[in-house]
């Protein structure tokens, strides 16, 4: 839930400021000549034995269908050691504990991923886990933008966890787009997103179509740093021209590699995954080689009612509501799918308005899922540990909210 458009990763349940770790000596890549890189030949032949390898043939439609309701595994393999990020200073990562995958994993408060973990969620009644990823962490400043084998291979057994319960799998470059865009002109940026998703495609290159990718999260068209360093928003046709040219980087580097990433279905994401922003006509949809494969990627219906707490009462359904008209038109009514990767799971008691009609928390959840998925919509409920799925017990906590799931689950389950 963001505050403003910019503002996300500072909202109620994220802890994107935490220190995690002891930080290693800063250095700089303002200088360094950026160079493409191929995938080691030890993480790449980790595909081979993929058992689940299937031919790609549904299209994004068919796809969005059976992706059902979604949840995040937030604050966890997308969590870095972050003091200080918002400086031009915070010059590369920092290093956290002994420089392990799990060492990011759980420096957020996060609990090492299971796949006991994994198969509560699907017994919940969810269809689709959104796996955030930072891929800076673990990675050698060293120009060429290479992924650690090891951060790869982790991120590849959160998948299999998924895959092995017949979930689809979202993983998209969380956090580390905010990094790059905000230290590297346009053409810097599409080199190294280049770079990086040609990387991970290649790595993921035979897995079957349930893996689906998002390109970035939230940063597309965000602030960068000036030569005095400090952070300056883009003027509008800067941030579009941003926003549209890394999409279509994306969507470049993935067909590309070739295999079942040649017709999977590709996420590409909103300008701020703001509705408004993104339902503009500046925003434009990425070309690509095969019909029918694209979503496109904004976050919270009701975002702007949860900051006014408003929510609950007529002002909030009259909003939501007009939000949904504005990816009607500009998305489902043209054939592609509208990804929710963030949706509200919570509503504190401090964000409903003083004359609420609906006053519950999961309620209102449940008005908003109904919304958004009778208009075809993926939602991704947002989570981060022990918020709204106990990831030690494997349940969702509250009663209420594991009922709305079911029912949501089954009306879906029907339709299909």
């Amino acid at each position: 839930m963001k505050k403003t458009v910019q503002a996300f990763m500072l909202g109620a349940v994220m802890l994107i400021s935490c220190g995690c770790g002891a930080a290693s000596p800063a250095q700089t890549i303002a200088s360094q000549e950026q160079t493409a890189s191929s995938v080691p030949e030890t993480t790449a032949s980790m595909t081979d034995n993929t058992e689940n390898s299937v031919s790609v043939s549904l299209t994004a439609s068919e796809t969005a269908k059976k992706m059902g309701v979604g949840l995040n595994l937030g604050n966890t393999m997308e969590a870095y050691e972050a003091t200080g990020c918002e400086k031009i200073t915070f010059e590369w990562i920092p290093v956290v504990g002994n420089n392990t995958p799990a060492d990011y994993e759980t420096c957020w408060g996060a609990p090492v991923t299971t796949q006991a973990m994994v198969d509560g969620i699907k017994a919940a009644g969810f269809d689709t886990v959104r796996i955030p990823v930072f891929w800076g962490n673990m990675m050698e400043n060293d120009g060429t933008w290479t992924i650690n084998e090891d951060y790869i291979a982790r991120v590849r057994e959160i998948v299999d966890y998924c895959m092995n319960d017949g979930l689809y799998a979202v993983v998209n470059i969380h956090h580390f787009d905010e990094f790059i865009i905000r230290r590297n002109d346009l053409e810097n940026c599409s080199r190294i997103f280049d770079t990086l998703w040609t990387q991970i495609a290649e790595y993921f290159r035979d897995y079957p179509e349930t893996l689906v990718f998002e390109g970035f999260n939230e940063y597309l068209g965000g602030d960068q740093f000036s030569g005095s360093g400090v952070l300056t928003p883009l003027s509008k046709s800067d941030a579009y021209l941003l926003t549209n040219t890394l999409n279509q980087t994306f969507v470049n580097a993935v067909r590309k590699t070739g295999g079942s990433n040649a017709e999977r279905v590709l996420i590409v994401s909103g300008y701020w995954t703001n509705i408004d922003n993104t339902t503009s006509s500046k925003f434009i949809m990425p070309t690509d080689t095969v019909p029918d494969r694209l979503m496109v990627s904004v976050h919270y219906v009701d975002n702007s009612m949860y900051w006014q707490n408003s929510i609950g009462g007529q002002k909030w359904l009259d909003y939501t509501d007009s939000q949904i008209a504005l990816l009607d038109k500009a998305f489902t009514d043209k054939g592609i799918p509208v990804f929710l990767g963030e949706t509200t799971s919570g509503y504190p008691r401090s964000n409903f308005a003083s004359d609420a009609i609906y006053t519950d928390s999961s309620e209102c959840m449940e008005i908003v899922l109904d919304k958004l998925t009778d208009h075809g919509f993926v939602p991704v409920l947002w989570d981060t540990a022990g918020h709204f799925y106990d990831r030690d017990n494997f349940k969702i906590k509250k009663d209420s909210d594991a009922a709305v799931i079911t029912r949501i689950s089954e009306k879906l389950h029907g339709e299909k």
